[in-house]
């Protein structure tokens, strides 16, 4: 399920929105976990669910765009990134990365067998994922 962390909200300025926007805003996301907050910007319009993550000097890395995929979706939401065709690309801002879901469903692509990606029941982070 898509919600916002609401006590990352920018609640002033040009940014500004409040908890009466719902799952639409702009949020700066700051953890110990990372060296620089994230700028997300989140809405849930036109039959998508979608954040796009920004830092001012380079791309959010993977660990971060867990932690944003973690903090807007349930654990056993998936959500993805999309690589375009080039005639559909739209670009900005330099350094910031998506996140999409179809609203309401998990089931809006094929996702290829977990094989595909790596070997099963490895230790990731030092848990046994299976």
């Amino acid at each position: 399920m898509f919600s916002v962390p609401e006590r990352y909200r920018i609640t002033t300025g040009i940014f500004q929105s409040t908890h009466a926007d719902g799952n639409n805003g702009a949020f700066v996301i700051s953890s110990e976990q990372i060296n620089f907050p994230l700028h997300v910007i989140a809405s849930d319009q036109m039959g998508w669910e979608h954040v796009s993550v920004s830092l001012p000097h380079r791309c959010p890395t993977w660990e971060e765009m867990s932690m944003i995929k973690g903090l807007f979706w349930d654990a056993g939401d998936c959500v993805i990134q999309i690589h375009p065709a080039i005639d559909d690309y739209v670009n900005n801002h330099p350094f910031c990365l998506h996140l999409w879901r179809k609203s309401g469903t998990n089931n809006f692509y094929q996702k290829p067998p977990n094989a595909m990606v790596g070997i099963p029941d490895k230790l990731i982070n030092g848990i046994l994922k299976k």
